[in-house]
């Protein structure tokens, strides 16, 4: 998703300037991740998840190799080496590996029945499975996790979440946005477990249940890790590149080598991987100025959740949580499914969470990106864009 957006630019800054060729490991176009999910539920098709047709690369004069392994970088002579042999020469080298789902270090893990939850090869692994199993526990209740539970849902399994935190979500939600989720998801039919930390995946020729460090054991034929990702940074350490968590780049998302690059969920910039599709983006456009000649640099993103997770609408950004000395805005209306929660501090706004009704979600993290005063509109910033604008639109318009 990273690479589509940086050839984007490009076109739109340097037609022209460079020949362009993308490796792709995977055996098919790009396409959007984020759908991954819906995809599984038998929402959409993988044909229309799919970002730009192949015709779209050609008209951009962009020479694309997929199902392409990139194996090993010589940064003194400039060429990319192929797991085929072949070799391509570069001026510029742009790093967009991704990541990896993590595997737990759990006895078990390499059963049959086990699987990870990353990309479509893994979505026809699951939806194979799916046909002839009953129970399946998810570990992991992050977006992926709770995503392909409910798709197995979906598909009629019984469906056990185990998560090892406190709450669903964490890193996105607060814990009141994060209760109302959880009872969200139990009303599909999907058992959450919180506080559950899995000691083993057990069974003899295959899985057979999930064993927690309490002593639970619960039966499943099938079990979907969603424990997390790991930038794909071997590449990069390989080539002698400063990795960390991963590839480490500066603000011109160049890394320790000149002239290669990294941006999306392999680049580590100031000590954070996002992990996320718009930093990728933000990141991509910083990247396609640099190299068109124009004077650009990233200076990190504004943290953004804004998705539909098993079925319902939730947004976050900034300091949702809410730092000390902050104050916090809360609006609630159960019968509706709806939680509001604004962050202010210094008079601006800095974080919001949105549960259920999320339509002004994306006007709010503009304000927390702006971070101007909110002072003119302050008491009614909670009931959205529409209401403030017709009732103020002389501080809107200063």
């Amino acid at each position: 998703m990273a690479t589509v957006r940086l050839v984007e630019e490009l076109s739109r800054r340097a037609l022209g300037r460079y020949a362009v060729a993308v490796i792709g490991e995977e055996p098919r176009l790009a396409y959007n991740r984020v759908l991954l999910s819906s995809v599984l539920a038998r929402e959409v098709s993988q044909g229309e998840i799919e970002l730009k047709p192949a015709q779209w690369w050609r008209a951009h004069g962009v020479t694309l190799m997929v199902g392409q392994r990139a194996v090993a970088v010589d940064s003194d002579i400039r060429r990319v080496r192929l797991a085929n042999g072949a070799t391509l020469p570069f001026t510029k080298l742009v790093l967009a590996t991704g990541s990896r789902a993590i595997r737990l270090n759990v006895p078990g893990m390499d059963l049959p029945g086990v699987m990870t939850f990353r990309d479509l090869t893994d979505v026809a692994a699951i939806e194979k499975a799916a046909e002839t199993h009953r129970q399946a526990v998810v570990i992991g209740g992050g977006l992926l996790g709770l995503e392909a539970a409910y798709g197995l849902a979906k598909a009629g399994l019984q469906v056990t979440v185990v998560h090892l935190m406190d709450r669903l979500m964490e890193r996105q939600l607060d814990a009141r946005a994060s209760a109302l989720l959880k009872a969200a998801v139990e009303a599909k039919g999907i058992a959450v477990l919180l506080n559950a930390e899995t000691a083993a995946i057990k069974g003899h020729q295959r899985a057979e249940a999930v064993a927690l460090k309490d002593g639970r054991e619960l039966p499943a034929d099938l079990v979907v890790v969603a424990a997390g990702i790991r930038a794909n940074a071997d590449l990069a350490a390989a080539a002698g590149l400063q990795v960390g968590r991963g590839i480490v780049v500066d603000d011109h998302m160049t890394t320790s080598k000149a002239g290669i690059f990294a941006i999306g969920e392999c680049a580590e910039h100031r000590g954070i991987c996002y992990g996320l599709v718009e930093p990728a983006y933000e990141q991509a456009r910083v990247l396609a100025s640099r190299l068109a000649g124009e004077d650009a640099r990233y200076d990190g993103s504004v943290m953004a959740t804004n998705l539909k997770v098993s079925g319902v609408d939730v947004f976050s950004a900034g300091d949702f949580i809410g730092a000390p000395g902050t104050e916090i805005v809360e609006f609630s209306d159960a019968g509706l499914g709806s939680y509001k929660k604004l962050v202010i501090a210094d008079g601006k706004l800095v974080g919001a969470v949105l549960f259920g009704d999320t339509v002004d979600g994306l006007w709010y993290l503009e304000l927390i990106r702006a971070g101007s005063s909110i002072a003119g509109i302050r008491d009614d910033l909670m009931f959205g864009r529409a209401f403030v604008e017709r009732s103020h639109p002389k501080e809107l318009a200063a």
